[in-house]
């Protein structure tokens, strides 16, 4: 990022030496740019773009990420069986028959998306992030290479199928314009098990204030594994940001006795930052069902509360990571994501200028303005394990209760059924102990 500081214009209203002195100084810049004149030897070294990603940008095209596999059976490298599925707790694939593990590539690093992005200019995306063809169907048919025959597979929620007369699991890999299929996925690493225990350790600390239904009803073994479809962004952004910051130079306080009111005085001054700075993997929501989240009716929206992600680690899609997890499949393009991606770079921005003052009665922004010079988008599968309660209301109305625990962290937010009685007990109850100890030290002057 390059240096956002600058320096403080004059001060509204003008204010006396001392307190000019008490203004924060303007960090150095960080780097000199080299004269128009300097050696080529003396430029860093810039890593060279790969030649997918080189070429693509050449013909203002996506980058091809789909899967070179192609649909329906996907054999093991050393046995050939099509029994194939993930290893709890790692990012392997592993054969059912012959035990052989793998990994699929590191997908940034298969596409050259671990280059530099301060030099993105304009919109890099991939074929998984391609526009949503409304009108596609979740309903896709894969003919299975062993027997010959036909298996639908619904790519609402799955993108495997075990064929029903050979037995081989046939999967979909390659990229269909309903959005199901994404360019990268991150495994699970938390197992089932640990999961059931991050829910429970969750649940059993609100416990006191839980519905009797609930607590009768709470089992942490049905928590379940879901794909989470997400887009993520870089950023190569300049932001303009102008406000005014204060300095305090006097407090006091006027009235009698318990009618005392505190002043401040304080120094304002123009504050204004211009800088250039870059965004890595900004993860933003692309199901509108989630993204949109009916707060009458459903939770507020946990999934993203459990962020981040190690997303760097994420692998090149392969359904065999599915496993016996289902998937939900992204429905937002581009375009309907970028004004939430911006608000989000811009808060970004914000956080990092005011880092460099130091105000120290604050900084009210009031000019904001940012440039996008370039960004590069990839969709992306990230692991779930969700819990769920519907908790049935005396006005016959129902709410759905969630409790998310993130597949790679252990990361748990939620909610549960509170009993409105107990909550009002417990209120109750503390207010009439703080107002006799109020009383019992009045008493005591």
């Amino acid at each position: 990022m390059s240096d956002p500081s600058n320096t403080p214009q004059q001060p509204v209203p003008p204010v006396p030496p001392a307190a000019q002195a008490a203004a924060p100084n303007p960090a150095p810049a960080s780097a000199t740019p080299p004269a128009a004149d300097a050696p080529a030897s003396a430029a860093p070294a810039v890593p060279a773009v790969p030649q997918e990603l080189a070429d693509a940008l050449q013909q203002d095209g996506p980058i091809d990420s789909s899967n070179a596999k192609g649909d329906g059976l996907t054999k093991c490298p050393r046995c050939g069986s099509a029994e194939i599925g993930p290893v709890p707790g790692t990012d392997h694939l592993r054969c059912a028959y012959c035990r052989y593990e793998w990994v699929a590539a590191n997908f940034m690093a298969s596409v050259g998306f671990d280059s530099p992005i301060d030099q993105l200019h304009g919109t890099v995306v991939t074929t998984g992030v391609g526009d949503i063809d409304r009108n596609a169907s979740n309903i896709i048919t894969l003919k299975c290479q062993g027997c010959g025959a036909e298996v639908v597979v619904n790519t609402e929620s799955q993108l495997q199928a075990r064929c029903h007369w050979c037995r081989q699991v046939l999967s979909q890999q390659t990229q269909i314009p309903n959005g199901a299929v994404p360019d990268a996925v991150l495994p699970f690493h938390l197992t089932h098990e640990q999961a059931v225990e991050q829910v429970r350790k969750f649940a059993s600390r609100r416990r006191m204030f839980a519905l009797k239904r609930f607590k009768q009803e709470f089992v942490p073994e049905n928590v379940v594994g879901v794909y989470m479809p997400y887009l993520l962004v870089d950023g190569n952004a300049h932001a303009k940001i102008d406000g005014f910051g204060e300095i305090k130079t006097r407090q006091y306080q006027r009235g009698s006795d318990n009618n005392k009111t505190t002043y401040y005085d304080a120094d304002v001054y123009r504050v204004g930052r211009d800088f250039d700075f870059t965004v890595d993997d900004l993860t933003i929501e692309s199901s509108s069902a989630r993204a949109n989240q009916n707060t009458k009716q459903n939770t507020n929206n946990v999934i993203n509360t459990i962020l981040p992600f190690d997303t760097k680690n994420s692998v090149a899609y392969d359904a065999n990571y599915m496993g016996s997890f289902t998937s939900e499949k992204r429905d937002l393009d581009v375009d309907q994501v970028m004004p939430v991606a911006r608000s989000q770079m811009l808060s970004i921005a914000r956080q990092k200028a005011t880092e460099t003052t130091n105000y120290d009665r604050g900084i009210r922004w009031e000019s904001e303005q940012l440039e996008l010079k370039g960004t590069r988008w990839v969709s992306v599968l990230l692991p779930v394990w969700l819990y769920s309660y519907y908790e049935k209301k005396s006005d016959g109305s129902a709410f759905l209760h969630y409790i998310a625990v993130n597949g790679r962290t252990g990361e748990t937010m939620g909610s549960i059924p509170v009993s409105v009685g107990k909550l009002l007990l417990v209120a109750l109850t503390l207010g009439t102990v703080l107002e006799g100890v109020a009383i019992a030290i009045v008493a005591n002057f």
